[in-house]
């Protein structure tokens, strides 16, 4: 498969308002850089950055900048690695606290250089965070821990997060071309093992649209990450961060976000959030408390 990178003109349902509460922006990042903790948030270039930033809320990106795979929707940079800060997750509690977060959202770059892909640095910051917040609920965005599922779940055992969420991204027809590295049936694996080891946590994926699949294949996709147990969905749009990544091939619209939405529900999933500028992290407070953010 080839990528022709003829940009399409995006629709006006994809222009971004700026908040009222733009000038907070500037606290948020204050902490961001004082505690010298990374974002997803600026990593993948999110069209929601200045939404969230402006309300005192980021997705924290732990275990460095650097991925070791190179997906073309991606734009976190990707290379070798250093070694796991040691002093992160006491950094990032921190930081948690003055933000006064009741809900923290921790993803990681892809760390195929350790042995078991980053489990146990997710599982420090987790019983950190909650030393010095209590209250805060956590929920982790993971990679696929390639090779070492089990090391990674056995981990995860006494540092149990709030939500466990690892995103499927697409459809089978283009994973391998979307994903290099990734694989369709090991990413439904991990969210189905996560809820057989730990039934009481709800597990969460994410499928960004438009890059050549058809509904239908959206739609069955749904179907897979249910019968795998997963209970929280999400759907955006996806928006091509450079002219290096891969094109958008279609945009969909309102009605095909909503359509999607009602069809996730009659699947059985019990909370869906399905609209252009979704994102799997984007007010996820809301999301855990079943309030829709469409």
């Amino acid at each position: 498969m080839t990528d022709k990178n003829y940009p399409l003109n995006k629709p006006d349902w994809l222009k971004i308002k700026v908040p009222k509460e733009y000038n907070n922006i500037k606290n948020t990042e204050s902490i961001i850089n004082y505690y010298r903790v990374n974002t997803i948030c600026k990593a993948a270039n999110c069209p929601n950055i200045i939404n969230c930033f402006s309300h005192g809320v980021a997705t924290f990106l732990i275990l460095g900048n650097l991925c070791t795979r190179h997906c073309k929707f991606c734009n976190v940079k990707h290379g070798f690695p250093n070694k796991p800060d040691d002093d992160e997750p006491n950094r990032l509690a921190k930081a948690v606290h003055q933000m006064k977060l009741k809900h923290v959202v921790l993803t990681s770059v892809n760390r195929d250089d350790l042995y078991d892909g980053g489990a146990s640095h997710f599982a420090k910051c987790i019983d950190t965070i909650k030393k010095y917040n209590s209250k805060t609920n956590i929920e982790i965005l993971v990679p696929d821990f390639r090779n070492c599922v089990k090391i990674a779940l056995d981990l995860f055992k006494e540092s149990l997060p709030d939500i466990f969420s690892h995103n499927i991204e697409s459809v089978p027809r283009l994973y391998s071309f979307i994903k290099p590295g990734f694989n369709y049936i090991n990413s439904l694996k991990l969210l189905r093992l996560f809820k057989i080891r730990y039934p009481n946590i709800p597990t969460k994926s994410s499928i960004i649209v438009g890059l050549g699949e058809t509904l239908e294949e959206i739609i069955n996709t749904m179907y897979d990450l249910y019968n795998n147990g997963v209970s929280l969905l999400t759907i955006g749009q996806y928006l091509q961060p450079t002219n290096k990544h891969i094109s958008v091939k279609r945009f969909f619209s309102k009605k095909e976000f909503s359509f999607l939405k009602k069809e996730a529900l009659i699947i059985g999933f019990s909370y869906v959030a399905s609209g252009p500028l979704i994102r799997s992290s984007y007010k996820a407070d809301l999301q855990l408390c079943n309030i829709s953010i469409d």
